[in-house]
């Protein structure tokens, strides 16, 4: 670990935070002495934010309790075009009214990890459609565009890749990372940010910003990436068979929600708890130590923890109280994902209308191998299921819905 002298460097190198640093001594100095306003830009492609996010969310929430000021930049006008970071091919584009729509839910989810005003460290939401939308082409590219090289622009990871895979890369998306430096020059002039946040793949991004800002004006900027979280199989961190886990409730339930954090793997907990809870890092380490099924016990304060930080204690306690009862006792607990029936059901319709499983090819599969159960009774073939009251449908011994009466 380094020796940092700021808070704030100290708190992200303790907790896992730091990939990159563009000058760590000078960002760590002026982290002593004032209060540094920074940034990280969300992209409104859907309404809600995954858990992919959450590590750049929890950063932010770093700079606050560090005593610093955290700005949430929506991308209200970079989304209309898409990052094209590591991206196999274009995003399909967006329609204003779809973004407006997608910030307004997204903002649901910073109030739950920030806290918002009009103080010297209190967290302000901007939108980059502010300044976007008003560009004029012709002055952008006479004051902007000569501060970039197409050829360093080429040499970035991002770009090679696509090129790399002969895969085509649209001039629209290649002027993205024009914009985003040019919303580090705003942010500089509007509301004096001196740094930008951001994952792994954010770095020549982030360099083109801190260089502009430099460059037009004259100012220093600095650049903090974190690496890239994967799980200790080495898969991405927050990509499940369900899908994505979003962080809205109405994406996501907070039973699924806490599932997911409570299905963590042994090797990933202090990890976790490190980087997505407020636990002192001395807790952290006793959990973390924990062996054999005692782990299981770390795994829920995860899961208690990362869920009320998301959508609050009430929700974090039923989550848990579902778990329970489900696990436990082997009743149904309240917060399981349910499915109204009207009659009668196919076990495979049930299993796929629960999201259980992902298709109807994937059920048969589940059932012929044994891994269904009704009402805790394993079965081999797809039966009928007669709903009256309600019947607890299990894919394997995680994985729980209820079916209830139309």
């Amino acid at each position: 670990m380094s020796e940092y002298k700021s808070d704030l460097l100290r708190l992200l190198d303790s907790r896992g935070y730091i990939h990159q640093l563009t000058d760590a001594e000078g960002l760590d100095a002026l982290a002593t002495k004032e209060v540094v306003p920074g940034y990280i830009g969300f992209d409104a492609t859907a309404p809600s934010l995954h858990v992919g996010s959450l590590v750049q969310i929890m950063m932010l929430r770093r700079l606050q309790q560090a005593g610093h000021k955290p700005i949430v930049l929506m991308g209200g006008g970079t989304s209309k075009i898409g990052d094209p970071s590591f991206k196999d091919e274009a995003r399909k584009l967006i329609d204003a009214e779809t973004i407006n729509a997608n910030i307004a839910s997204i903002k649901r989810v910073f109030d739950r990890f920030l806290t918002f005003g009009d103080g010297r460290t209190d967290a302000v939401m901007v939108d980059n459609a502010d300044w976007l939308d008003k560009l004029e082409y012709i002055p952008f590219l006479r004051e902007i565009g000569q501060h970039f090289s197409v050829n360093r622009m080429l040499s970035f990871d991002s770009v090679k890749l696509r090129m790399d895979r002969e895969q085509s890369l649209s001039f629209l998306e290649f002027n993205y990372m024009i914009l985003q430096g040019y919303d580090f020059l705003e942010l500089a002039r509007r509301a004096e940010c001196r740094l930008q946040l951001g994952g792994s793949d954010q770095w020549g991004n982030i360099v083109n910003g801190i260089e502009l800002c430099r460059r037009v004006d004259g100012t220093q900027v600095y650049g903090v990436t974190t690496p890239l979280i994967t799980t200790a199989d080495g898969g991405k961190m927050g990509k499940t068979e369900k899908g994505a886990v979003w962080l809205n409730a109405d994406q996501l339930s907070p039973y699924d929600y806490w599932q997911f954090w409570r299905n963590t793997q042994d090797a990933d907990v202090g990890k976790f708890l490190r980087l997505f809870t407020d636990l002192p890092l001395d807790e952290i380490a006793r959990l973390e130590a924990l062996q054999g099924s005692e782990i299981n016990e770390a795994k829920k304060i995860l899961a208690d923890e990362a869920t009320t930080m998301a959508h609050g204690p009430e929700a974090a306690a039923e989550a848990a109280e579902t778990a329970r009862k489900t696990f436990e006792e082997g009743a149904a607990g309240e917060a399981l994902p349910t499915l109204p029936v009207l009659g009668e059901i196919s076990l495979v319709d049930a299993l796929v209308g629960l999201g259980l499983v992902a298709s109807k090819g994937e059920a048969r599969r589940l059932i012929a191998g044994g891994g269904a159960r009704v009402d805790g009774e394993k079965t081999g073939e797809d039966v009928t299921i007669k709903v009256a009251n309600g019947v607890r449908i299990s894919a394997g011994k995680k994985k729980h819905g209820l079916l209830t009466a139309a």
